[in-house]
């Protein structure tokens, strides 16, 4: 490991004090001291920030950066090759370099994937530390030190896992903690805040920290703080301990910043549509979010593949990630998060099996898994997260999330079957995620850790289970887990409450599994078409606009019930400039997927969405 820049950075924590109070016009002032000493020095901004898996590091929203020492303006020069280093030379007698900027906020729910799209509105903001910080190369995250303020809009109320010093007149002084630390704690902050209590549990607090544009965003019923409250008992039965000194789920509800989940090992940052927390349809669609954040401060924080661990063990966050283990880190993760969802009360069980149907029936859908290992949507993470929703099922994305969903699901099933019932993969997550309760803390695995954690479980030929399943191609989903519970997928014309949720959020009308298009409610803006299916057969491409269903103007009813009546549809369609018309050959209507009881089969999928803690 490189030396540190200076030795004055094992002494002195690097000073950052954020002004939030430009929130509303998207605008963060920072500045930093940075301890140094005469001679040449490179600072470096987060580019490979944990979580994202790629190196998005938001670098271009930098500005007005103006670096000083014993008061006298320091010239910088950014490296030609790597865009997150600044080079500086310090001069004679400075201890310290005063370095400022302003971070500005990508406007209304633009900007890119994850960290790098909008946090802030004229009601709240989110805050990622990451976004503020400049550190000295060759530091150690782990072990440098930094002391933060923060000081937010009058009259804002905030929530962190961050420890807290003191808090006086809208600043906030936290207590020192290291870079990997403060960049592993958000902190969101809103005119409309509330914090609810959800319980201690083995000696250790979890809150739940709601920032809305409005105040109606935050009205939380009793009946779902029930839930999340039966979340934390459930991941705790889950797993057998709990990583972290308290817990903290931070809930942005606002139409206008990016939407996503992102885990961090005390808290999570989930950002979700306003009326999330009101209106049923969207609480259904989105139920699963704080479930999938909650399960990676075991399984991605405490547990991490080795190839994701650069972060704070080998010199900061220039050190790029290796995605190949992905599958286990989210994949795991996604599955473990969905069947979390209905053990505490989220989602019945029902719309687990609508959930796990769709997941399936996409899989089963996925052009591109002809050519595309499941291992390679892992490998290339960091260039797909960014990809075009065009030719979706013909690219293959971040396949690893759902496909690891079913993968998952067939060795829980597999588990149980082969035990007679006595182990599943709840005993997996006991001992490969359990162990002893405490404060932070990561253990690194390999492929051939999970493999033995398995093999501890339930001996059987797991290397061999993974590798055929991770490194073939298959025109067909591996739907092992869903038929070996006792289920079936099947087709038909029934749109159910579940499915139109999901419509509902995402303004889009789907009929994938029929005339095979994705179409945006409000324009006719097709989003995608299903490769090999009925519409791409018959010329029509994606990122075109669907203007006319058989002569009448296109509203998605119209479009459904054209398709209904079971003969081919002709579709009016705007190409750039010009106007196509198309006859689409399809006749067997509506189609959605739905999972039905396979009779022949012990019903397992029951047995696994079932609580493990009795209420």
């Amino acid at each position: 490991m490189a030396a540190l820049a200076s030795p004055l950075l094992g002494q002195t924590p690097i000073q950052v004090r954020v002004d939030a109070t430009d929130a509303a016009r998207r605008v963060f002032h920072v500045r930093t001291t940075i301890p140094a000493q005469a001679g040449a020095m490179t600072l470096l901004y987060p580019e490979w920030i944990p979580g994202d898996h790629m190196p998005d590091g938001p670098i271009p929203n930098l500005v007005g950066l103006v670096v000083k020492a014993n008061g006298q303006t320091v010239a910088w020069r950014r490296d030609s090759v790597n865009m997150f280093a600044i080079h500086v030379e310090v001069p004679a007698g400075a201890s310290a370099l005063d370095v400022s900027f302003d971070f500005l906020s990508p406007p209304d729910a633009a900007g890119g994937a994850f960290l790098a799209g909008s946090s802030a509105t004229t009601e709240l903001a989110v805050l990622n530390w990451n976004q503020f910080v400049l550190y000295p190369q060759g530091a150690d995250a782990d072990t440098l030190q930094l002391k933060a303020w923060l000081r937010v809009p009058d009259g804002w109320k905030y929530g962190t896992a961050l420890p807290i010093a003191r808090e006086s007149g809208g600043e906030i002084e936290f207590a020192p903690a290291s870079l990997t630390t403060l960049i592993d704690s958000p902190l969101s902050a809103g005119k409309h805040y509330r914090t609810v209590d959800l319980g201690t549990h083995d000696g250790l607090a979890h809150y739940l920290h709601l920032a809305g544009d409005s105040e109606r965003a935050v009205d939380i019923s009793p009946e779902l703080v029930s839930e999340y409250k039966n979340l934390v008992v459930e991941a705790g039965a889950l797993f057998g301990a709990r990583h972290y000194r308290d817990y903290h789920f931070l809930y942005t509800l606002s139409d206008h910043v990016a939407h996503f989940g992102l885990e961090h090992h005390e808290s999570s940052d989930d950002r979700v549509n306003e009326r999330t927390l009101v209106d049923p349809a969207l609480r259904i669609a989105s139920a699963y979010l704080l479930c999938h954040e909650y399960v990676h401060s075991w399984n991605g924080k405490y547990r991490r593949p080795l190839g994701l661990t650069s972060n704070g063990h080998d010199g900061g966050y220039d050190t790029p990630m290796k995605g190949d283990l992905l599958w286990v880190y989210e994949g795991l993760t996604n599955y473990l998060g969905e069947v979390l969802t209905p053990r505490s009360g989220l989602w019945t069980a029902e719309e687990y099996r609508e959930s796990l149907a769709g997941t399936a029936a996409d899989m089963d859908y996925t052009y591109g898994r002809r050519w595309r290992p499941l291992e390679d949507t892992a490998i290339a993470a960091q260039i797909l997260y960014d990809v075009g929703d065009d030719y979706a099922n013909y690219r293959c994305g971040v396949d690893y999330y759902p496909e690891g969903s079913l993968l998952w699901l067939e060795a829980d099933v597999l588990i149980r079957q082969l035990s007679k019932g006595t182990k599943s993969l709840n005993d997996f997550c006991r001992l490969f995620h359990g162990g002893a309760s405490g404060a932070p803390a990561m253990k690194p695995f390999e492929f051939q850790d999970a493999v033995a954690a398995l093999n501890a479980v339930q001996p059987y030929d797991w290397a061999g289970f993974w590798n055929e399943r991770l490194h073939s191609t298959s025109p067909h989903a591996p739907l092992g887990g869903v038929e070996g519970s006792g289920w079936k997928l099947v087709y038909d014309g029934n749109r159910s409450d579940f499915w139109k949720a999901n419509e509902e959020r995402s303004k889009l009308a789907d009929l994938s599994y029929s005339i095979g298009l994705k179409v945006q409610e409000d324009d006719g803006t097709i989003v995608d078409v299903v490769y090999d299916g009925p519409a791409q057969k018959a010329g029509i491409p994606p990122s075109t606009k669907l203007m006319a269903v058989n002569g009448r103007q296109f509203t998605s009813t119209v479009l459904r019930e054209a398709v209904s009546e079971r003969k081919p549809v002709e579709l009016l369609v705007k190409n750039g400039e010009y106007y196509e018309t198309h006859r689409v050959e399809y006749d067997g209507g509506e189609r959605y997927p739905h999972l039905v009881r396979d009779e022949s089969k012990a019903d397992l999928l029951t047995e696994i969405t079932a609580p493990l803690v009795k209420r």
